[in-house]
């Protein structure tokens, strides 16, 4: 059996006739009628019942009618995967996104390309920037989403932006208030960073905005993964982050005064990507929020 038989069968169950399916297929009627008598020696049963008038379909004609229709979906769907590869419709994404400091736009990006390429199979790995960094170089991930300290002259790249830096507070702490933090009110304090080889960036991130202010503070390496904010939490210490999410009810967020922001990059390594990444890349780069523009005084005309 044939692909082509069943579109020769279904074309004569819809037009009810071997005459007009064969104006419709562009065969021979013959042939059409010769095709159909071994597709029913095939399946041991008659499909139709022919009569002068047309034909009209047996009970088996029916069910296999439907079950021939099944197939030839099938196969346009199978028939349609390279297509879907080649335009970025179908394939893979394997994204890391660096969790000390994160791009506010993180979420919005991967729900936009969920919902444009849907038939993507999208997979997000978060860790340490240094961690994800290998994994890039490696070829175990696609793309990274991290600041932009971990960007490198063989890796391409486009600019994300910038985020503010913000102090993450626990509720029992003596910093603990609302609205803006004085960046001198952090000398002498506690600040949680990773204190791991892999998160180095984003302590060095944290020395280096510190240093800016000539602010010094007690650096204070805390537990790995989600759990770096337990000390904050406790009132122990704060930390320095970007775009915090999914926060513990015990902690409060204050932005930073005077404003200090930290730059990310959206990170791949192949100069030919495949259609799928490539469609991330463009969605990733349309979905960097645009700087407003500053409106300048008109010059005054003698």
């Amino acid at each position: 059996m044939e692909l082509r038989h069943l579109r020769y069968f279904v074309a004569i169950a819809e037009e009810r006739s071997f005459t007009r399916a064969a104006e419709r297929l562009w065969v021979a009627q013959p042939g059409l009628s010769t095709q159909i008598r071994r597709l029913e020696a095939e399946l041991g049963v008659q499909l139709f019942d022919r009569h002068t008038r047309g034909v009209e379909l047996t009970d088996a004609g029916s069910l296999f009618l439907e079950r021939a229709r099944l197939a030839l979906a099938a196969a346009e769907i199978a028939g349609a995967t390279g297509r879907d590869l080649e335009t970025g419709l179908a394939g893979s994404v394997k994204l890391g996104v660096a969790t000390c400091a994160q791009w506010g736009h993180t979420l919005d990006l991967l729900q936009r390309f969920t919902r444009e390429r849907s038939g993507v199979e999208l997979t997000v790995l978060e860790g340490y920037g240094g961690t994800l960094w290998r994994d890039l170089r490696s070829g175990r991930l696609d793309a990274l989403l991290a600041p932009a300290s971990c960007s490198s002259p063989d890796l391409r790249r486009i600019d994300l932006g910038d985020e503010g830096w913000v102090a993450l507070v626990g509720t029992s702490h003596p910093l603990a208030g609302i609205g803006p933090l004085g960046v001198g009110q952090l000398h002498g304090e506690r600040v949680a960073v990773t204190g791991h080889p892999d998160g180095a960036g984003y302590d060095r991130a944290v020395t280096e905005m510190l240093d800016a202010f000539s602010v010094t503070a007690e650096l204070r390496p805390g537990a790995p993964g989600p759990a770096l904010h337990a000390s904050v939490v406790a009132g122990e210490a704060i930390a320095l982050t970007t775009a915090p999410q999914n926060l513990h009810p015990g902690v409060m967020v204050r932005r930073l005064d005077p404003r200090r922001t930290l730059s990310f990059n959206l990170l791949w390594r192949d100069e030919t990507p495949s259609a799928a990444l490539s469609e991330f890349v463009r969605i990733a780069a349309a979905s960097v929020p645009r700087r407003p523009a500053v409106s300048r005084p008109l010059a005054a005309v003698a």
